[in-house]
């Protein structure tokens, strides 16, 4: 496949603002990250206990063009080296969305560039192929991050078919609130992460949810109530709980369901590849044992590093290439879509 320039290598110029990571990366054909710029918001929201989607939104507007011009310079290129500009429209916060999507569709009219919308979920797979060039579909992936937790199989490049999801919170989301609840602040899963390695895993029983009708679907509200419940427990009889064990007792509870799911799908699907995608995946615990149970089942697992397992743009800019490739441009009626399925274009 040519590019503009009339030779072989596609660049890529990637914007992410799907939540509260104003990022901007230049990718060459999908697998190599020349540069991706992340500017983070976390110190700001750290004071309201979570993301506050107003002032996501009015951040991105201060930091986009910035990061933009950084990845640039990094990369060593200019816009004229550009052949394609790729950006999350959904899922993620409408207004953090839309200064993205508006950022990227300036871009590619004023320099008559080709413009590819990106699916969030997908880039976070796609996250997999920058460090793992080898990885090649077909192939399953467990997506947990703080808005989504998704079993997928990935049929090609952009084919997906999902086959669990959850029905309630997605797992980083109840990571957030039971780090909130036992006091360890925002973000919750580095947090709770780091507090479980002091802790006992079978220190509390928490509950571990399976759905009868849907084998590979997730839910986590129950375990997170089950936390909630267990601290007002104490607080009511005056008792002292282990916040380090509350954690790793929490983690585990999640861990299990987690793997025991992706492992159920593996199984039924002969699955001889794993790719762990989304902010959670970064969780030592959740890597461990989903390294454990592939290697006695004879499954390969991959994972990004943890700056591709966060928000990032260049996750977007290896999607994009294999989309544009595949024929995808979007015009300039391009809009955020808030609440973007899956598979959908």
């Amino acid at each position: 496949m040519l590019n503009g320039n009339g030779n072989g290598d596609v660049l890529v110029l990637a914007v992410e603002s799907s939540c509260d990571e104003t990022a901007a990366a230049v990718v060459k054909n999908g697998r190599e990250v020349l540069s991706n710029i992340i500017s983070s918001q976390i110190a700001l929201h750290t004071l309201y206990g979570g993301v506050v989607p107003e002032i996501a939104s009015r951040k991105h507007i201060e930091k986009i063009s910035q990061v933009i011009e950084e990845a640039l310079l990094e990369a060593s290129v200019t816009l004229d080296d550009i052949d394609v500009i790729g950006v999350t429209y959904g899922p993620g916060l409408v207004g953090a969305l839309l200064v993205g999507v508006a950022e990227a569709k300036a871009i590619a009219y004023a320099a008559n560039k080709p413009l590819v919308g990106v699916h969030h979920i997908e880039g976070h797979i796609a996250a997999n192929f920058i460090e793992h060039r080898e990885l090649e579909p077909p192939f399953f992936s467990l997506v947990v991050s703080g808005g989504h937790t998704h079993l997928v199989r990935v049929k090609d490049y952009g084919k997906f078919d999902i086959i669990g999801r959850t029905r309630d919170d997605a797992a980083g989301e109840a990571f957030d609130k039971v780090a909130r609840a036992i006091g360890l602040g925002y973000p919750g899963g580095p947090k709770i992460d780091q507090a479980a390695k002091k802790g006992n895993p079978e220190a509390i029983i928490f509950p571990r949810a399976h759905m009868a009708d849907s084998p590979y679907d997730f839910s986590f509200s129950g375990v997170k109530s089950a936390v909630l419940n267990y601290l007002n427990g104490c607080r009511m009889k005056g008792e002292e709980y282990c916040q380090a064990d509350v954690a790793a007792s929490f983690q585990r509870a999640v861990t299990d369901v987690l793997v025991e799911n992706a492992m159920g799908a593996a199984e039924e699907f002969h699955v001889d590849k794993f790719a762990l995608a989304g902010g959670v995946a970064s969780n030592s615990a959740l890597r461990a044992a989903m390294k454990t149970a592939c290697e006695k089942r004879g499954i390969k697992l991959y994972y990004p590093s943890p700056v591709y397992c966060t928000d990032n743009a260049a996750m977007i800019g290896a999607a994009a290439y294999y989309e544009y490739r595949d024929g995808t441009r979007h015009g300039w009626d391009l809009n955020a879509v808030p609440n973007l399925k899956l598979g959908e274009r």
